[in-house]
């Protein structure tokens, strides 16, 4: 619970204090690094600036990450296009970034799964994901609603945990990739109910989805912004969320939390990154144009209609909120023992 609410505290004060401007970051460091840094943000963007989603196209991940790129091409005067590079649960597309030259050309937006929970995952992983990054903000989040098939008997959590006690290992649940936090968002609430199902990994979450759609699976943590139109549709019904407040967008959808699972809380978090060594000055200038982003009424009414909160944090919080979900998440996943080859 006091990591529940740290997480929640450091949220709240990330809002506040991405409200203030970040004069102070280009003024780190001597003299000379300070004027390079601003002599490298004068005129930026001067070219294409690529922006690296370490997934396929969909999801809520490449939902968020396109609409920054849209709104910060106006902003910055620029062109940002988004690379898809799904592959390794993610680590692919984020190494890339981390391997990119750090002149602000290449970026990237990646989710908690990747950016947070890979190092406890993987044993090794192509990258240092202490110090292969400058982080940017921590842009925004979204819960998952418990789907099943609509035509399915289980109409309620409390029928999803009943026929998973009837049948252990029976009852399977879909992913959007083992590693990912569609996996590990499950595998919290059967550590807490005390159930077992099998896990099947897919390669994004469309095709999670579409496997739900198909029967294939019996269950799936689906991302708001995948799931919603489904919901709507009549083509999957939400049993719970995964967030700790209800979504406005299905109000009548009741949380883990309060199906019984005290505490509980999972959400897909959106970082925003360079290579680490980037010139402060352009961190600075994107962490600014971000906010300014985050903060246009049409950005947030798309981002509401997703159910997707915006968090619009700065760099010098990211550290501390990577560090405390890979305290949480980590110690699921030793307890379950799920690791990545």
């Amino acid at each position: 619970m006091r990591e529940e609410a740290g997480t929640a505290l450091w949220r709240r004060r990330a809002v506040l204090s991405g409200l203030g401007g970040l004069a102070a970051l280009p003024a780190a460091g001597s003299g000379g690094a300070r004027a390079e840094g601003q002599n490298a943000a004068q005129g930026y963007p001067s070219r294409p600036v690529t922006i690296i989603v370490p997934f396929a196209p969909g999801g809520s991940t490449d939902f968020v990450a396109r609409l920054l790129a849209q709104h910060l091409s106006t902003v910055l005067h620029g062109n940002f296009v988004v690379d898809n590079r799904a592959g390794g649960s993610g680590t692919v597309g984020h190494g890339a970034v981390a391997r990119a030259r750090p002149d602000g050309y290449t970026l990237g937006v990646s989710p908690t799964g990747t950016f947070a929970l890979a190092p406890f995952l993987f044993e090794r992983l192509p990258y240092d994901s202490d110090r292969g990054f400058a982080p940017i903000s921590l842009l925004a989040g979204n819960a998952m609603f418990v789907c099943v098939h609509a035509t399915s008997d289980i109409r309620t959590y409390a029928d999803l945990i009943a026929a998973a006690k009837a049948q252990p290992g029976k009852l399977t649940y879909g992913s959007a990739g083992a590693g990912t936090i569609s996996q590990l968002a499950p595998e919290m609430m059967l550590d807490m109910s005390g159930t077992e199902m099998l896990h099947v990994a897919y390669r994004s979450g469309g095709l999670q989805v579409q496997a739900l759609l198909a029967k294939e699976t019996s269950m799936a943590f689906v991302d708001t912004v995948t799931a919603i139109p489904y919901m709507k549709s009549g083509d999957l019904r939400a049993l719970a969320v995964t967030s700790a407040q209800r979504s406005p967008q299905a109000p009548e959808v009741p949380t883990l939390a309060e199906c019984g699972l005290e505490g509980y809380r999972a959400t897909n978090d959106f970082g925003f990154f360079a290579p680490a060594g980037t010139p402060p000055a352009i961190i600075a200038t994107l962490s600014d144009a971000t906010r300014r982003i985050l903060a246009m009424p049409e950005v947030k009414a798309k981002l509401d209609a997703a159910s997707i909160d915006i968090y619009a944090g700065t760099p010098e919080a990211f550290p501390a909120y990577q560090a405390e979900e890979g305290r949480r998440w980590g110690a699921l996943i030793r307890k379950r023992g799920i690791r990545m080859e």
